[in-house]
């Protein structure tokens, strides 16, 4: 797979004429050459439902008179560019019209407009129809005929539907639709069906291509959606609904799992489809840098105007950001993520619920990733499927349930020396009513106050002998021999309501001894509230103090990194074994809000003399800066490998030859 590509977007309108007279393969190419692009994602069909290309399963653009596709892959490949192919899957709006009985339909059998488009717009359909025949003979028809490098299937995904052949094939099976869970086993085995049917298809003609199914989200704990395709692509515009959250999380999840790993972002201003938009150049430096971090190849969205001539404004500005990944490469292929701690996401011990897997962000994982980006920890995002004993520390964020076979897994990382940081609800059994791991407390009940208040009893926060109060749900608990009170929880004088309200948000704190809040024991710390979805929501900066405080406490001095970096700095150790190489990255851009809902990454301020400690088990031969190669004095006692890195600018890989 490749550093640098390109997502070709071209969804137009059979109420335009003249499609791709201004296409010309030297202008085509010289766009490809001066954005520094190695592969380029082409298009076989849109989401109108229109073919690009002579077909006999489809229909071409009306307006469509020459092979755009045949064209583009020419040009491409003269120049040694690769072209998967990109096929619309889950929209055909021009077949919609015309077998409206195909489509998706919810429990009241009305179709939809698909979410996160403007209306009108498009409609989904039910690949569990005659539907999915067309289809397959469509993506059969491209992968015989061209020299595809991939296929990108778009809009697919596990829905929710009350179409009459989803309702018949429940009947079928001798249950009922109104039975939620005999639905979803409907809906996973069509999507199933789905995806085995595109493989043979596509494996009768070119055996071994590379397909993904995209659903604009990477579902953690579903390992068996990942495995349905060849590779993986993290579609994340920061700016298109995703947020600057989103891929950090996605991609410390995905990276464990074995496929390579391409993030997408866009050129756009805000999302998909917007004409005349573009990021500021230091925006997509910064959000290419961030792929690179995290060990993924790097892929920007553009849309071709349905003139077919390519934006020189879009290819000057995607340059700027290509060069720099073109100079990286050598020193980001075939990586792995060196981490401390692993956050148990919350979403993968979510039981599966139809189109549910499509959230993008579970507030809790969002929480908690946000706190170890900002306090500089080195972790992994995994599921129950993950090898625990990598790591020093477990988080379990606010609703992690013990039973089974993950109450086993815990179990014997505990008993390996691991130890636990559960917030919430985290660690107790099915029932929710008593901890499954003695976690140094006694659950006895939810708080029945909300916001409540934490003072601490140690040296946590940055505000020192302060009630703060904590908005989010919290569980009143009893202190057990094994526990050591960390803080306790103040009450509020009473709930904010009609009859007993004070002032004009909360009620203040009555100071007196509500009971243990953050508690000490062998197995970790437990921390009595929702931390980090309270996080997510609120940002409050006492929520990152506990979380650090716990963490420093239960890492001590196997702490792999130590860095001086700000807050909004990121930061990831990749160990590069064929090369014998650790590589620090460092990156420090700060999104500022424009709008009601857009993060803009605009002014790149440069940081000097950012000191880093890193323990490492390898004598260190060599520090250096690439790929300007700058050396860099260093020391190493005990295995702390220290240095100062004279100048950030954006992002700065440092390299540690062993």
């Amino acid at each position: 797979m490749r550093f640098r590509q390109i997502h070709l977007d071209f969804h137009t309108s059979e109420a335009i004429a003249n499609i791709g007279e201004q296409f010309n393969k030297d202008h085509f190419q010289a766009m490809l050459q001066a954005g520094h692009v190695d592969s380029i994602t082409v298009f076989a069909k849109c989401h109108h439902g229109w073919a690009y290309h002579p077909t006999e399963n489809n229909e071409m653009h009306p307006g469509l008179s020459f092979d755009l596709l045949g064209a583009m892959i020419e040009a491409a490949h003269e120049i040694d560019v690769k072209t998967p192919v990109y096929i619309s899957a889950g929209l055909d709006e021009k077949l919609a019209r015309r077998q409206p009985d195909w489509l998706i339909r919810d429990m009241d059998d009305r179709t939809n407009w698909v979410s996160g488009f403007m209306t009108p717009g498009y409609h989904q359909f039910c690949f569990n129809t005659p539907y999915l025949d067309i289809l397959i003979s469509q993506i059969e028809e491209v992968v015989s005929r061209y020299d595809a490098n991939g296929v990108f299937l778009d809009i697919v995904g596990i829905r929710n539907c009350y179409c009459q052949y989803c309702v018949a094939s429940v009947r079928q099976e001798g249950s009922d639709p109104r039975d939620s869970e005999a639905m979803v086993r409907v809906w996973e085995r069509t999507y199933a069906n789905y995806t085995d049917r595109v493989r043979r298809a596509v494996d009768k003609h070119k055996p071994g291509l590379n397909v993904f199914h995209n659903g604009g989200h990477i579902r953690r704990g579903r390992r068996d959606l990942a495995d349905m395709n060849t590779h993986l692509e993290l579609e994340s515009l920061p700016t298109g609904g995703w947020g600057y959250d989103h891929f950090p999380l996605s991609a410390r999840y995905a990276q464990q799992l074995g496929l390579d790993l391409l993030g997408m972002t866009g050129k756009f201003h805000t999302t998909w489809g917007e004409f005349g938009g573009y990021k500021h150049p230091n925006a997509l430096r910064y959000e290419t840098a961030l792929c690179l971090a995290n060990g993924s190849r790097c892929s920007i969205g553009d849309q071709l105007h349905p003139n077919g001539y390519m934006d020189p404004a879009t290819y000057e500005l995607i340059g700027m950001a290509y060069a720099e990944v073109q100079a990286k490469e050598a020193w980001c292929a075939d990586v792995t993520n060196v981490a401390d701690v692993a956050l148990l996401s919350l979403e993968a011990t979510v039981p599966p619920s139809g189109s549910d897997h499509e959230q993008r962000t579970f507030n809790a994982d969002a929480g908690a990733v946000r706190i170890l980006l900002e306090g500089k920890v080195l972790f992994d995002v995994v599921d129950k499927y993950s090898n625990f004993n990598m790591y020093k520390v477990l988080i379990l964020p606010d609703g992690v349930a013990l039973e089974g076979d993950l109450l086993v897994k815990v179990e014997d990382f505990l008993s390996g020396g691991g130890k636990v940081l559960a917030t919430g609800r985290s660690g107790l059994n099915g029932e929710g009513n008593q901890f499954a791991i003695d976690l140094g407390v006694r659950w006895l009940a939810e708080n029945s106050y909300q916001p409540d208040y934490y003072r601490p009893s140690t040296d946590q926060g940055y505000i020192r002998d302060a009630s703060y109060v904590m908005y989010g749900i919290g569980q009143r608990i009893q202190l057990t021999e094994s526990g050591s009170e960390l803080g306790h929880r103040e009450d509020p004088y009473f709930n904010r309501e009609i009859f007993t309200f004070c002032s004009h948000l909360h009620t203040p704190s009555r100071l007196n001894d509500g009971g243990p809040a953050v508690v000490e024991s062998v197995s970790g710390i437990y921390m009595a509230w929702d931390v980090f979805e309270d996080y997510a929501i609120k940002g409050s900066l006492i929520l990152r103090e506990m979380v650090m405080d716990a963490l420093n406490r239960l890492l001590q001095d196997k702490k792999t990194l130590r860095t001086s970096l700000p807050a909004q700095g990121i930061t990831t150790l990749q160990r590069q074994g064929a090369k014998n190489r650790y590589i620090h990255h460092l990156l420090y851009a700060s999104p500022v809000r424009r709008g009601t809902d857009i993060e803009v990454i605009e002014d790149i301020v440069p940081l000097y003399n950012i000191q880093s400690h890193i323990r490492v088990n390898e004598p260190i031969k060599r520090i250096y800066t690439a790929p300007n190669l700058s050396e860099i004095t260093f020391e190493q006692m005990d295995g702390v490998v220290t240095y100062s890195l004279p100048q950030l600018e954006c992002h700065q890989m440092v390299v540690l030859e062993y």
